[in-house]
């Protein structure tokens, strides 16, 4: 543990915690008792430079008491953990400040030329936490611990877990339930609500303090540009641009994508109420909390577009340095509209070649679009398998249909799919890939294993039972989610009767 323990550093220059008392408070952890393990990330240990063997070893309640946050409360007050503070919208609007409200930074590792800031999320309460309890449950934690080493997987920009720690100390939500922590890690948690939190409360400095963090640390080449901060503007832009078209592309919904939920980074960040969908909604809305399905879906893009314009609004004080004082404010905003405007150029042709991709088209023609958006419509109707459908479509062949019942069952109209078909025979008669370099391609972009509800759920029902293998072995399941894994067939299937009954909220 010694090794654990003094790798993970807690105010390292050019650290987030160096920025000091005004963007964070240091606390100790709220100890839990008898904390033990759940899960691990054996791969996530060894890239933060960590013998996994130490979870499992001679040292594992050390282990599991470290990464509960326990020993916190005897260490010095500037190797205390922090909370960070931030402020931002929430189901479209303004809900002041917020903050890290169960989530607390050990600090950093630097582990082969990469640092990564180490939290756990659910130890305790915070100044942060308003009127919540600070604490995570077994339930939420397993769920994020699995999508967050999923989605790293698929290839997904995404916040990452290192290990779940689980006590039997009693939490409410819509019932009673135990606690856990789960350690998470990422190059930095910085939302948009961060920049929203020093501009609402019109502390520009600390403003400028806070982009030239992110902007030194990782977007360095920002400062080359004429206005860095309009630059900085421009990455949030790209990669959140890149990020809503992966989404869209895997049918993962996030649940809740309020601005303090959006990472500056364009890394997927906070797994609460998320869900990959099953058969196919246009509409579909994960949350069960939001009545009005605001976070549809459908909706992702748009809402990454809205959050941006937020952020933008945010970053308006720092704007237009190089520019004269006469006329600057209306320069400014023309500028940040332009940046803006940079998400639908980018995204419509970034969702537009994943669907390429998918469809397992090499060739670019104008009627791909169309063609995609055809199979989504029939799908919609159908509520086809989102996984399965694209799956399956590989085994299609150009010539005839000798190869088209495995997706061709998943549709209840039959003869809406055979119509669907023959536009999709049409088009691959103008690809040079025959049937087999096609299929080997469409699956090496359409996961045959994802992260549906029912087997988290499966998880989550054994580890309440101190039954934890599951959530290994789906976790295995998932580092490979491209791969035919034979023996593992069961987990790529269609979700039982009784998944349709499972529902996730923002307690989730």
């Amino acid at each position: 543990m010694q090794q654990i323990a003094g790798a993970v550093e807690a105010g390292k220059p050019g650290s987030f915690a160096a920025l000091g008392t005004a963007f964070l408070t240091r606390l100790p952890a709220a100890p839990v008792p008898e904390p033990y393990l759940v899960g691990l990330s054996r791969e996530m240990a060894q890239t933060l430079g960590f013998n996994p063997d130490i979870a499992t070893g001679p040292e594992k309640d050390a282990f599991a008491a470290y990464f509960a946050g326990n020993p916190t409360r005897d260490w010095p007050v500037d190797a205390l953990p922090y909370a960070a503070v931030y402020s931002g919208h929430q189901f479209g609007v303004w809900a002041g400040q917020l903050g890290d409200g169960r989530a607390l930074t050990l600090g950093e590792v630097e582990h082969d030329g990469a640092r990564l800031e180490v939290q756990l999320k659910g130890a305790g309460r915070t100044p942060y936490s308003r009127m919540g309890d600070g604490r995570a449950v077994l339930r939420s934690s397993i769920r994020e611990f699995l999508c967050s080493e999923a989605m790293h997987h698929l290839g997904i920009p995404t916040t990452r877990a290192f290990a779940v720690v689980g006590s039997d100390l009693p939490v409410r939500r819509e019932e009673m339930e135990t606690a856990a922590i789960v350690t998470r890690v990422a190059p930095s948690f910085v939302r948009f609500g961060h920049f929203e939190h020093f501009y609402s409360n019109d502390r520009p400095d600390d403003l400028r303090k806070l982009a030239d963090h992110v902007i030194d640390r990782f977007y360095p080449h920002c400062r080359a540009e004429p206005d860095p901060y309009l630059a900085l503007l421009a990455e949030a832009v790209r990669t959140t641009a890149d990020l809503m078209a992966q989404w869209q592309g895997v049918g993962f919904c996030h649940g809740v994508m309020n601005t303090d939920n959006m990472s500056i980074l364009g890394l997927t960040i906070d797994y609460g109420p998320f869900g990959f969908m099953d058969g196919f909604n246009a509409h579909h809305v994960c949350n069960h909390s939001d009545t009005q399905g605001r976070y549809a879906y459908g909706r992702q893009p748009q809402v990454g577009y809205w959050n941006l314009f937020c952020l933008a609004q945010a970053l308006v004080p720092l704007f237009g340095d190089n520019l004269p004082e006469e006329g600057r404010a209306e320069r400014v905003v023309e500028e940040a509209q332009k940046v803006l405007e940079g998400f639908k150029t980018r995204f419509a042709p970034a969702l537009v070649a994943t669907m390429r991709a998918k469809l397992g088209l090499a060739v670019e023609r104008e009627s791909d679009d169309a063609l995609a958006n055809g199979l989504f419509e029939i799908m919609h109707a159908n509520r086809a398998d989102f996984t399965l459908t694209f799956r399956n479509l590989s085994k299609l062949r150009k010539a005839d249909a000798s190869g088209d019942a495995p997706v061709r069952d998943l549709f209840l109209d039959r003869a809406a799919f055979d119509a669907w078909a023959v536009k999709y025979r049409e088009r691959l008669a103008h690809e040079p890939r025959d049937d087999a370099a096609r299929a080997d391609a469409m699956n090496h972009v359409n996961p045959k294993y994802v992260l549906r509800n029912h087997l988290a759920e499966q998880a989550i029902r054994q580890a309440a039972e101190k039954d934890f293998s599951e959530v290994a072995r789906l976790l295995d399941v998932l580092r490979h989610p491209y791969d035919e894994q034979p023996g593992n067939e069961a987990y790529a299937g269609l979700p039982p009767d009784w998944a349709s009954d499972l529902e996730v909220s923002c307690s989730s």
